[in-house]
């Protein structure tokens, strides 16, 4: 079978379900695992680079208003390299080629592709979409596998922390302006031992303002800018230490979101692994993933 992913999260389960080798092409964002690099690219990025925050945010609200798309899709390659899979999604015109695109160009393919969108809203349909991919491409087996193990973990976390207090945490996938995480995120953070008083579990992530976030009284703060890895997301929460210092927040942590939180791949597991030693650290062995502790005296005297 030849398969093209289209989506990051997909290329990580497609290599995770021993598929890497039927892999013919994946996104310019598809970096992990490390074979992923090796695969043609056949996505790029319309939007300039070096914008800030709130550049990006206000590009992508403007071209998504006027229904043009964020990724452009080499329709030439993608027709010479003849696959029988095409896997994307549907949730979020942020995140890939949108669904529509992708299935009208299929039909004017020679082979005829199936096209498959995974488009989770909890943790649990992320493992739902093991199945899809499993099913689809006789992986039956491994599949099973996978969803056994990483139920296993869950499970870990969620004994590991109970009876536990629960702590107040404001997840950001955003700060400019502020987005609160939704769809897994808010239900990771109460398997991990917390208290998400903002986040709606399978709902959208939403635009707040600070006055929202601070009113929320978290004790945990974990800035997680979508697609950004730790250094980023760090860089991102120092230039916004005043707003973060009136959050009165005990702990502020950045995080690899690209990594563990905003793909709902497999490195889900990772992530509340992650949360479950942020939250409750002498509860957890080591951490899977780096939290760097964000530095401002006056939000840590509380």
């Amino acid at each position: 079978m030849r398969i093209v992913s289209l989506v990051p999260h997909a290329t990580e389960l497609l290599f995770a379900l021993g598929l890497g080798d039927q892999v013919v092409a994946v996104t310019h964002e598809c970096d992990h695992p490390l074979q992923a690099l090796q695969r043609p690219r056949v996505t790029s990025d319309v939007l300039p680079e070096g914008l800030s925050a709130a550049e990006i945010d206000a590009a992508v609200r403007e071209r998504t208003l006027a229904g043009e798309a964020i990724y452009e899709l080499d329709r030439e390659a993608l027709a010479r390299l003849k696959p029988d899979l095409i896997v994307t999604q549907e949730l979020c015109p942020v995140c890939a080629v949108s669904y529509d695109e992708v299935a009208q160009i299929a039909k004017q393919l020679p082979s005829q592709p199936r096209v498959i969108a995974l488009d989770p809203n909890t943790l649990g349909e992320t493992l739902g979409d093991v199945r899809t991919i499993a099913e689809a491409t006789d992986r039956r087996e491994r599949g099973v596998e996978l969803v056994a193990e990483a139920s296993a973990r869950i499970d870990r976390v969620e004994l590991a922390v109970r009876g536990e207090r629960r702590v107040r945490v404001a997840a950001l996938e955003w700060l400019d302006p502020v987005y609160v995480a939704g769809h897994w995120t808010p239900q990771m953070i109460e398997l991990a031992g917390g208290e998400d008083p903002l986040g709606l579990a399978g709902e959208h992530s939403e635009v707040v303002t600070w006055e929202q976030v601070a009113a929320a009284r978290p004790e945990v703060v974990v800035v997680m800018p979508c697609g950004y890895d730790a250094q980023r997301a760090h860089e991102e929460a120092c230039k916004h230490g005043d707003e973060l210092a009136r959050l009165g927040a005990a702990r502020i942590v950045a995080v690899n979101a690209s990594a563990y939180f905003s793909r709902p791949g497999p490195r889900l597991i990772d992530g509340l692994e992650l949360l479950g030693h942020a939250l409750h650290p002498d509860k957890l062995g080591e951490s899977p993933g780096e939290a760097l502790a964000v530095e401002l005296p006056s939000a840590v005297e509380h």
